[in-house]
């Protein structure tokens, strides 16, 4: 009985997370298109910028008061946020969305490994190494990806460590305040660095209204179902549940994008995948 009434408890968070999964790779699909417009730096505006408003508008976090602890949490998730969506934009700038998240998706890899001290999640990491090791350039069947997109990857997948640890901590605050307040910060942070880049161009109506829509569909949406599934689920089991990440990733690429993988990159995000899926699981 008691089991059943814990797994319903976790239904509806679990369900949350993999709409926001779904959400935020179909507007960074979406994204790239305008990658050649108004740059990665503009889009990145445009997803941070819009989205802060909404969430601001929507939550109203003003309304509670927040002490220095809590603040500080805030400002590091909210920096943490900022910096994962430019450089995760980056990547995808320059390799294939899929094989950017599998990259990416070792941050969270990594906050489940230290959870737990279990000697069979050595099969985790070698599963993951050998991933890293079929997807990377360091053999000539994988066809050749930008060194500096593969770079960009691994510094998201810092940062998306990172936004789960203090996300956590930022969850217990109410009414919104931690994804309203984060993603004000993260504009902060990237708005400024849009408009020196894209200028006035960020200013033509459609592109706006564009940009609007990705916004809400990946940042807005996701990160509000995130942060609920990031209150209610334990955070290891968070961390196996984003390890669908880059199989969504790639089929948002293949379907919106026709970023067609080979079979060894498909591999590779299969054992990422099973890796992080793996250990996360062990740790609960």
């Amino acid at each position: 009985m008691n089991i059943s009434t814990n797994e319903n408890k976790l239904f509806l968070p679990s369900l949350a997370l993999l709409g926001s999964q779904i959400s935020v790779n179909l507007g960074a699909a979406i994204a790239k298109n305008l990658f050649s417009v108004i740059g990665v730096e503009g889009m990145t505006a445009y997803r941070v910028g819009f989205a802060a408003l909404l969430l601001m508008v929507l939550f109203r976090p003003w309304r509670f008061h927040l002490n220095k602890r809590d603040a500080l949490t805030l400002i590091i998730y909210g920096t943490v946020l900022g910096l994962m969506n430019l450089l995760i934009y980056r990547a995808f700038n320059r390799i294939p969305i899929g094989i950017a998240v599998a990259i990416e998706v070792t941050g969270p890899l990594a906050v489940a490994m230290l959870a737990t001290r279990r000697r069979r999640d050595l099969i985790s990491i070698t599963c993951a190494i050998f991933g890293l090791y079929l997807l990377l350039p360091l053999h000539q069947s994988t066809g050749q990806l930008d060194p500096a997109g593969i770079a960009y990857a691994f510094g998201a997948a810092l940062c998306w460590a990172l936004y789960i640890v203090f996300g956590k901590r930022a969850s217990v605050l109410r009414g919104g305040q931690a994804v309203a307040w984060g993603m004000l910060i993260a504009a902060v942070i990237t708005v400024p660095i849009g408009i020196a880049y894209a200028g006035a161009s960020l200013l033509a109506p459609s592109l706006i209204l564009t940009g609007l829509s990705i916004a809400v569909l990946s940042s807005a949406f996701p990160y509000t179902l995130e942060i609920f599934a990031l209150r209610a689920l334990p955070q290891g089991l968070f961390g196996m549940l984003s390890s669908a990440a880059p199989a969504v990733s790639a089929l948002a690429g293949m379907l919106i994008l026709g970023e067609h993988l080979n079979s060894m990159q498909w591999l590779a995000i299969a054992c990422i995948v099973a890796a992080s899926a793996f250990s996360t699981a062990s740790a609960e």
